[in-house]
């Protein structure tokens, strides 16, 4: 049990209309403390995204997660939410918002092995 270690996650959703409050997954955020990894992975379907809104264009969806993922690796070009502690910017990324891309509630457990469990999440949850 010592090779276990506690980590959080949220599943990713895109909402193209708010107002109907129709969403589908599309990727997760995983975050361990005592790893120090945070990682994100996501994948929109075309096909799923025009069968929700016809009318909403993919890139829209790919640049919001594209920034999401930027904040996650920390990068500079995430600004000052990106260059936040670990912690915050799952917090932040993972805080409930009423925009077209939201996150599930945080649901946490126990893993080995951080960026396997994320797949393994992303697997069941989206794909």
């Amino acid at each position: 049990m010592q090779d276990r270690y506690t980590f959080e996650y949220a599943i990713i959703r895109i909402v193209p209309k708010v107002e109907r409050e129709e969403f589908f997954n599309v990727g997760v955020i995983l975050f361990s403390k005592r790893k120090k990894f945070l990682g994100i992975k996501y994948y929109i379907d075309p096909e799923k995204l025009a069968a929700f809104s016809p009318d909403v264009e993919l890139k829209v969806f790919e640049d919001y997660l594209k920034a999401w993922e930027l904040v996650c690796k920390g990068s500079p070009a995430g600004g000052k939410i990106g260059a936040m502690e670990l912690s915050d910017r799952f917090r932040w990324l993972s805080a409930c918002r009423s925009t077209i891309i939201q996150s599930s509630k945080t649901h946490p457990g126990l893993s080995e092995d951080p960026q396997k469990t994320l797949e393994d999440i992303f697997n069941k949850q989206v794909l």
